[in-house]
């Protein structure tokens, strides 16, 4: 089995007491996480750093501690999946400023808001893997 990898980010940011989550559209309408291709020398997390500047204009952290992967196979690629690493960011009085040629929205959602409009189910389970960590408060 052959792979590509990319990394990114369940980005979230706090307002009155409140934990909002950055969530991208995708072109075909997809809702989810930024993330993208890993590139020369690059390490994981610096990969997921870039890929969210890129889509969302937000200079996050990259909180230590939680990692979660994703894999699923490409349609288009016979024999190919696609492995992708997830971090938990958080970024601080910035306004999003999302990549118009690339995704079709980013949007500051609550916990329920996100998971009410995602399609698939790993985007939920990501989700809610980054919302126990983080309010589990284990990073601080």
């Amino acid at each position: 089995m052959k792979y590509e990898i990319s990394c990114g980010g369940v980005v979230f940011t706090r307002k009155n007491g409140k934990v909002l989550y950055v969530i991208i559209k995708s072109p075909e309408g997809y809702y989810g996480f930024p993330k993208g291709h890993m590139e020369d020398n690059e390490t994981e997390e610096q990969t997921a750093i870039r890929e969210i500047y890129e889509e969302t204009g937000l200079k996050v952290k990259i909180i230590p501690g939680f990692k979660t992967i994703d894999e699923y196979p490409i349609p288009q690629k016979e024999g190919v999946m696609k492995r992708v690493m997830y971090f938990a960011a958080e970024y601080d009085n910035q306004e999003i400023s999302y990549q118009k040629e690339e995704l079709l929205g980013a949007y500051l959602m609550t916990y329920e808001e996100a998971m009410d409009i995602f399609q698939f189910e790993s985007s939920k389970r990501i989700l809610r893997e980054v919302n126990d960590f983080i309010i589990s408060g284990k990073w601080k």
